[in-house]
C-alpha cells in the first residue's frame, strides 16, 4: 500500500480543554461554581475548581515542538499549539497528519473525571461532569461530524449514576467511556467485588466500550526513589498488562459476555507472551484456583473482550496474528510527547512494511470503526478520507 492511500483513525489522542468550555453547557445557576481558567502571576494558566489549582503540564501539549524542548513544567495556552485546545485548529492538524478520525481523552479533569468525584457537593460535581460530556460530545466532536469518536467520563463515585450517564450519552451517539485500569488504587472498590456491575451492565446494553488508559489509576510502575523518568515511560505498557490480567481472571468477562474493553496507549508488543502465559496458567493451575472458561482458553476470551492499540510497535505488528489481527488498532497520541504527529503516516507505513493491504486496513481504521460504532463515511466519502486527500486540504 502507498502512504497516500492509508486511512488512519486514531483511538487515543488528547484534548487540552479550552478556557470557555463550560460557557454553553451549564444553566446560569451553576456557572459560578464551574472550573475556570486563571492566569497565575508567573504567566502560566491553571484551572481552578473549589479552590484547587490544576496546571496544564508541558508533556501533555508538546505537538510541534522539538524533543529537546519537552518538559513537565506548567505551561500557558500561548505556548502550546492551538490544535491542542481549538477544535478548528485540531482538525487542521489532523489534516496535516492525514488522520481521518480521532478519539480524545480528557486532561485537567483526569482520565476518569476524578476531579469531579472530589467535589465538596457531589450534586455540583455531577452537573459539572455532565456539562463536560455535553461539551465534548456536542461541541468538540459535534463541530466536525465524522472526524471524532466521542468519549465520555463517568461519575465514579456512584455506579448507578455511571450507568445513567452511559445511557444518557448513548442517546447522543457516544459509545465509549473512560474507566480506571485499577479503581482500587483510586480509593474505590476493585473489579473483583461486583461493585461496578450497574456500570458494566449499562455499557453492555448500550454497546459502549470501556477505555482503560495507562495512568488512569493515578499510579505508574517505575516510580522508585531516584529512578530516571525514562524508567516510568518505558514501563507504562505494563499498566495495561496488569489491568487486562485483573479483568481476565475476574468473573467480569464471564458475567458480561458482550462487554468490551480498550487498552488505551498500552502498546501491543507484550501481548503474544501474555496470551501464551494466561493459557499456560489456566492449563496448569485451574483445578486448584477454580477458574472455568468452558470450552474456551483464556486467550480466546481476551480476544473476545479486548482491543489493543499501538503508536510505534514493529514487534507487535510482526506478531499480529498471534495477537489477533481483528483486535489491533492504531493511535497517534496527539499532542503528547509520545505522538508521531505530524509524521504519523511516514511512521506507521514503515512498521507495516510487508503487511498485506487488507490487514493494514484492519489495523489502521476498520477495527476502530467496528469497535467504537464509528461511521465516518456517512459524512466523508472514502476517497476523501485518505492520507493524501486530507493532506491536500492543508497543502501538506
Amino acid at each position: 500500500m502507498q502512504l497516500e492511500d492509508l486511512i488512519l483513525v486514531s483511538v487515543d489522542d488528547h484534548v487540552v480543554e479550552p478556557p470557555d468550555m463550560f460557557d454553553n453547557h451549564l444553566p446560569d445557576k451553576w456557572k459560578e461554581l464551574a472550573p475556570r481558567s486563571v492566569k497565575r502571576a508567573d504567566g502560566t494558566d491553571v484551572w481552578v475548581y473549589e479552590g484547587s489549582e490544576i496546571p496544564n503540564i508541558g508533556l501533555n501539549a508538546v505537538a510541534g515542538r522539538p524533543p529537546e524542548e519537552y518538559n513537565v513544567d506548567p505551561t500557558r495556552y500561548e505556548e502550546i499549539r492551538a490544535g491542542c485546545y481549538d477544535i478548528h485548529e485540531r482538525v487542521k492538524d489532523m489534516n496535516r497528519n492525514g488522520v481521518l478520525g480521532s478519539m480524545c481523552f480528557p486532561s485537567f479533569v483526569q482520565f476518569c473525571g476524578q476531579l469531579f468525584s472530589r467535589s465538596q457537593d457531589l450534586d455540583v460535581g455531577l452537573q459539572m461532569l455532565r456539562a463536560y460530556n455535553d461539551w465534548h460530545i456536542d461541541e468538540w466532536c459535534g463541530s466536525y461530524p465524522g472526524r471524532f469518536i466521542p468519549l465520555s467520563i463517568p461519575p465514579m463515585w456512584d455506579p448507578q449514576l455511571m450507568a445513567d450517564e452511559v445511557h444518557r450519552v448513548a442517546k447522543k451517539g457516544c459509545h465509549a467511556v473512560t474507566f480506571s485500569e485499577d479503581p482500587g488504587a483510586l480509593g474505590w472498590p476493585n473489579i473483583f467485588q461486583g461493585h461496578w456491575d450497574p456500570f458494566f451492565a449499562a455499557c453492555q446494553d448500550e454497546g459502549t466500550v470501556i477505555c482503560l488508559h495507562i495512568g488512569s489509576s493515578s499510579t505508574m510502575l517505575g516510580l522508585k526513589d531516584g529512578a530516571p523518568f525514562d524508567v516510568l515511560i518505558t514501563m507504562t505498557p505494563l499498566n495495561s498488562m496488569s489491568a487486562a490480567t485483573d479483568l481476565l481472571w475476574s468473573n467480569v468477562l464471564r458475567r458480561f459476555p458482550d462487554l468490551k474493553f480498550a487498552l488505551s496507549e498500552g502498546g501491543i508488543g507484550w501481548l503474544p507472551y501474555w496470551l501464551e502465559r494466561i493459557d499456560y496458567v489456566y492449563q496448569q493451575h485451574r483445578f486448584w484456583t477454580h477458574q472455568e472458561f468452558g470450552d474456551q482458553l483464556p486467550s480466546q476470551v481476551a480476544r473476545d473482550h479486548f482491543t489493543f492499540c499501538f503508536i510505534s510497535d514493529r514487534a507487535g505488528v510482526e506478531a499480529r496474528h498471534a495477537i489477533g489481527i481483528d483486535n489491533i488498532t492504531w493511535e497517534c497520541d496527539y499532542p503528547h510527547s509520545d505522538s508521531s504527529w505530524p509524521h504519523s503516516p511516514e511512521s506507521v507505513i514503515k512498521q507495516l512494511d510487508g503487511v498485506p493491504d487488507a490487514e493494514i486496513n484492519k489495523m489502521t481504521y476498520e477495527n476502530a470503526i467496528r469497535t467504537f460504532n464509528y461511521d465516518p463515511f456517512s459524512h466523508i466519502p472514502k476517497d476523501e478520507a485518505t492520507v493524501g486527500a486530507l493532506r491536500s486540504l492543508q497543502g501538506a
